[in-house]
């Protein structure tokens, strides 16, 4: 075969997978003002939230690399807000703090699909925490664009085979269609790709956490998006959206961190302003060396006035983590284990709602922890006002 013809075989494929890909990128909206500041004010804000895929090198830093590149007269600021093992519901609570305090968003890329699933979060508390987020992003600034991302893996896989669509995905379309922004559904394509017998799962792709060949398949879907939206003329002025009724009124949409500092009645809880573990289990950064609310091993309780209708806590699970029981204002004690799967080799970042549609005002978490052996560590507690 001449090098010609061969060339000649790649081009087509190429512009049939192309043609293909199309079908995984739906614009329920579109990027134009983004493109303003790009083509016209020079200078733009791009953060990326997610979990490890996003923090990971990869389709991140290719796209950073692309626009870049492209665009070199334009003054770029990209944020890497990518924690590993965090999904919709973290994302509601650290909003605030990992996104809209270290400047003003004007592209937001977001993902959650995968930690979701992975992390065995509900559909209803995924509805809240992704229209939480959606909804607190454009209240901070109402003409950032954002871009929602169904990353895939062998569960969603699993589903699409079984002949239905997996609820994460669901989740993150309806909602881009509700407030109009672009999605990108990566675990279909790369389902569809596969089963087409382009690539395989085991040989190219590799996991959940994609081999260089799938980060850039991800890239790929993301520049097309990016090309077709930035190839128009750019705008003559921002627009601003408008928020629609939500979809659900308990969304997420105020959710901020709750000072552990505020806590009272430390009854064998105490401050650790720099915690670290004193064994060799591993952590994740963002929550080791800082401020920590500790247990001994011993009983203990602690209390925390908020107001809001909702409560929860950030914690840290390691191999020490148990059982707790807690009561909001005069309610009824309940229970939350705090051990995850992964206990036993990491100290995990684990978000956990306690209390949920509760009445608007004031209210108080009541905390307690058994005489036995374990630790309970929360970095912070999560209030939607």
């Amino acid at each position: 075969m001449t090098r010609k013809i061969a060339a000649l075989i790649l081009s087509i494929f190429i512009t049939v997978s192309a043609v293909a890909q199309e079908k995984f990128v739906t614009r329920y909206g579109r990027l134009d003002n983004i493109r303003y500041h790009i083509k016209t004010g020079k200078k733009a804000t791009i953060i990326f939230m997610g979990g490890s895929i996003t923090n990971m090198e990869g389709w991140r830093g290719k796209v950073c690399d692309y626009l870049t590149a492209t665009y070199p007269a334009t003054d770029f600021r990209f944020i890497n807000a990518g924690i590993p093992s965090l999904g919709s519901l973290p994302h509601a609570f650290r909003f605030a703090h990992d996104v809209l305090s270290k400047r003003k968003t004007d592209l937001l890329f977001l993902e959650a699909a995968v930690n979701d699933r992975v992390n065995g979060t509900n559909e209803v508390t995924q509805r809240r925490a992704m229209e939480g987020v959606i909804r607190h992003a454009l209240k901070a600034n109402p003409q950032v664009n954002i871009v929602l991302m169904a990353f895939v893996d062998e569960d969603k896989m699993a589903d699409y085979h079984a002949g239905k669509v997996p609820v994460e995905v669901q989740v993150h379309e309806d909602l881009a269609k509700k407030y109009h922004l672009p999605f990108i559904n990566l675990a279909k394509e790369i389902t569809t790709r596969i089963d087409a017998g382009e690539f395989t799962w085991k040989d190219d792709f590799k996991d959940l956490h994609p081999s260089p060949f799938g980060q850039q398949l991800y890239f790929n879907a993301i520049k097309r998006l990016l090309d077709e939206d930035f190839g128009a003329q750019s705008p003559k002025h921002l627009t601003s959206a408008k928020l629609p009724r939500a979809a659900d009124p308990l969304n997420y949409e105020n959710g901020a961190y709750g000072d552990i500092h505020d806590a009272l009645n430390r009854n064998g809880f105490g401050i650790d302003e720099s915690w670290e573990p004193s064994d060799k289990v591993g952590t994740r950064e963002g929550f080791v060396k800082v401020p920590m609310l500790v247990s001994g091993t011993a009983a203990a309780s602690v209390e925390y006035p908020f107001t809001g209708r909702t409560i929860g806590i950030g914690i840290v699970s390691g191999p020490d983590a148990g059982m707790i029981s807690y009561r909001i204002d005069d309610g009824d004690v309940q229970q939350k284990d705090l051990r995850t799967q992964w206990s036993k080799s990491l100290y995990l970042p684990w978000y956990l709602i306690l209390g949920d549609d509760l009445k608007p005002g004031k209210h108080t978490l009541h905390l307690q922890k058994k005489e036995d052996g374990s630790v309970c560590r929360v970095v912070y507690f999560l209030v939607n006002p």
